[in-house]
């Protein structure tokens, strides 16, 4: 990727994590609805797909701030690097916000519901039998490898791993804006989606530089 494209990226991903949301709240139907954005979300009311979200990608995020971790120690890329560090302090500060947000509403982290149980998903048999409890969660297994390999080799297993994972976030992400009913939620819903999807591309590039490609699917 040219420089210009890595800026980019990092633009849109920053955008997307700071500003994007702050501006999306100061100029957007859903900023009429929680003008102080987190603070107003505080006195909002959730509905089901408001703590489903929350919660889900609470701990969707939770493994892609852990694998980012895991890739930084197990290669000397810059590029790589770079990129695990931004989606590790990106994600780690959204899952704050929504982990804070069940806390405002007074509701439950952790429940008996199945994962995705908000967006009408039926938890498909044996999804969560090596670990992945949600659609591009890595399982145990891909974890465990990519905590035993090195260099190139960690390197292109992370992008694989992150390519999957950011795909299904970007569906998750997509749920809430069209179910929330919390502005605040609605409009960081919809920065993870822009961010994410600029990452994708970034990946691609990535992958496509060191001779791989994302994984097909099934």
């Amino acid at each position: 990727m040219r420089r210009s494209g890595w800026a980019a990226v990092c633009a849109t991903v920053a955008l997307a994590a700071a500003g994007g949301v702050t501006a999306a709240l100061a100029g957007s139907p859903d900023a009429r609805q929680d003008a102080a954005g987190p603070a107003g979300a505080a006195t909002a009311s959730p509905g089901p797909a408001d703590a489903g979200f929350a919660r889900d990608m609470a701990i969707h995020h939770q493994q892609a701030v852990e694998m980012s971790f895991v890739v930084r120690d197990r290669t000397d890329d810059e590029e790589v690097r770079r990129l695990a560090y931004d989606i590790a302090n990106t994600q780690a500060n959204q899952r704050g916000m929504l982990l804070g947000w069940l806390d405002l509403w007074d509701l439950p982290k952790v429940t008996a519901d199945k994962p995705m149980k908000w967006m009408g998903m039926e938890q498909s048999p044996g999804m969560d039998a090596d670990g992945a409890l949600m659609p591009g969660m890595a399982t145990k297994s891909e974890l465990g490898r990519l905590a035993k390999a090195d260099g190139r080799q960690a390197e292109v297993l992370y992008l694989q791993l992150m390519t999957e994972h950011h795909k299904g976030g970007v569906h998750m992400a997509e749920g809430c804006a069209d179910q929330c009913t919390v502005g605040a939620e609605r409009s960081l819903a919809k920065g993870m989606v822009s961010a994410q999807e600029s990452e994708l591309d970034l990946m691609a590039d990535l992958l496509e530089k060191r001779g791989a490609a994302p994984r097909k699917a099934g």
